[in-house]
């Protein structure tokens, strides 16, 4: 059995440990699972909940946390994937959990799997629940990975399944239409068990499958809706009301969805969890996720985004469209090869007016060089405004931004986005100082 001390060098053991990336499946899992802690396995003392979707799955698990714990619950969250720091991916009370614990965990499932060949990502994901199953908690928050069905997580069953906003997105692992996709994600669900889906027009096989399989659920328009004005929110839902709320802190029209769909499961819940009307409005209006429409004070503006696919690209040209006026709009991509960077691409060309094309350090990663040969083969004929000039290269995400930096006026806006690599890189260096916002006498 190996053994290491530090995290990186876990991190390193589990990257050698299996022949492909992605190996979607639980049978190895739940062999492993069962020989740990001398044959007692993994299992949670305390209410869970699964989420899944193709985007609002981080907005959606912090906005549980961030509710939860101002009522007073002690909470654990496992998200994937990370932005600086792997153990963002554990949190105990909003914190990360300490690299020399998590370690031990390591250990654990290194000691338990044996011959066993696991994933990078299934050896994490072990490790992460066996550290949550031992914390003594009030309530975990478990983010699919990818899919559902045969993520690693599903390993656990859930209390309450969420399911966030469903589109096109890993067709090679989820398949290439809507009803496809929703059976992966559905996958999550357990008989009996609430199951919350916060699309508000979600594929029919979700809901057929809950059906059948038997499970509680709750759709929007039905079991639950919204309303509100420029001011404030409410939410109303099974014998359960919240009026005169303020709006998430996070930023952007599709939070309001992901907050529906958080609210729909705490109400379901409510008998194991109850929740004061206090910390509800409390934790939507304090929470926090880096990354997601986040604002960078000073000049130029700066937001960073982690919109990695069409549907989360569509989203980010709403909200920057929602902005007020900017002169020129300066764009910082990076992103992974195995996304429809064409429809990315063409959703963002109306919104950007010069780009800063940069390389990731990951060999999934589409190069500079071929995003700018995309942007000019798709996006030639929108309107004309494809000159060189409008187009450079960078070696990595802080290079591009400094760029964009050194080239924006104090009115501009800078926008990075594309991958959690492209926002990763930036935040792992203090973010550059940005003028202050000048302030009228």
């Amino acid at each position: 059995m190996q053994s290491f001390t530090t995290l990186d060098q876990w991190l390193a053991h589990c990257e050698q440990l299996h022949p492909v990336t992605i190996d979607l499946g639980l049978d190895r899992l739940r062999t492993v699972a069962a020989r740990m802690h001398d044959g007692a396995g993994l299992h949670f003392d305390c209410p869970v909940f699964t989420v899944a979707g193709t985007n609002g799955k981080g907005s959606t698990c912090a906005m549980l946390e961030s509710i939860l714990r101002q009522g007073g619950y002690r909470t654990g969250l496992f998200t994937s994937p990370h932005l600086v720091h792997f153990n963002e991916r554990c949190r105990i009370n909003n914190e990360p959990l300490d690299e020399a614990v998590l370690c031990q965990h390591f250990a654990a499932v290194e000691q338990a799997r044996g011959d066993i060949s696991l994933t990078y990502f299934e050896f994490t994901t072990l490790a992460i629940l066996d550290a949550l199953a031992s914390a003594r908690l009030d309530a975990v928050i478990l983010e699919v990975g990818m899919g559902g069905r045969l993520d690693a997580v599903n390993l656990i069953d859930t209390d309450c399944a969420i399911i966030t906003s469903i589109d096109i997105d890993h067709v090679q692992f989820l398949g290439n239409d809507r009803e496809t996709i929703g059976v992966e994600k559905a996958g999550i669900m357990r008989p009996g068990k609430p199951a919350v889906v916060s699309d508000p027009m979600p594929p029919q096989s979700i809901v057929q499958h809950a059906e059948k399989l038997g499970a509680d659920l709750w759709l929007v328009g039905r079991d639950f809706n919204t309303a509100g004005d420029q001011q404030q929110w409410s939410w109303a839902g099974r014998g359960r009301r919240y009026s005169s709320m303020a709006y998430p802190g996070l930023r952007g029209a599709n939070q309001l969805v992901n907050a529906a769909g958080v609210l729909a499961a705490l109400t379901a819940l409510r008998d194991r969890l109850p929740v004061p009307a206090q910390a509800v409005r409390l934790g939507l209006a304090t929470v926090e996720l880096p990354g997601r429409f986040q604002m960078v004070p000073g000049q130029p503006t700066l937001v960073l985004d982690v919109a990695h696919n069409p549907h989360a690209a569509a989203t980010l040209v709403a909200n920057l469209d929602a902005m007020p006026y900017y002169p020129t709009t300066h764009g910082v991509f990076g992103a992974m090869a195995d996304k429809d960077l064409g429809d990315m691409l063409r959703r963002m060309h109306p919104v950007i007016d010069r780009w800063y094309f940069t390389d990731l350090p990951t060999p999934r990663a589409e190069t500079a060089a071929g995003l700018l040969a995309q942007w000019q083969e798709c996006c030639s004929g929108q309107g004309g405004r494809v000159v060189q000039s409008q187009a450079e290269t960078y070696s990595s995400p802080q290079q591009a931004l400094q760029a964009a930096i050194a080239a924006a006026d104090p009115a501009d806006r800078i926008v990075v986005f594309g991958s959690f690599y492209t926002v990763g890189e930036v935040l792992r260096e203090p973010l550059p100082r940005l003028s202050a916002p000048h302030v009228a006498d």
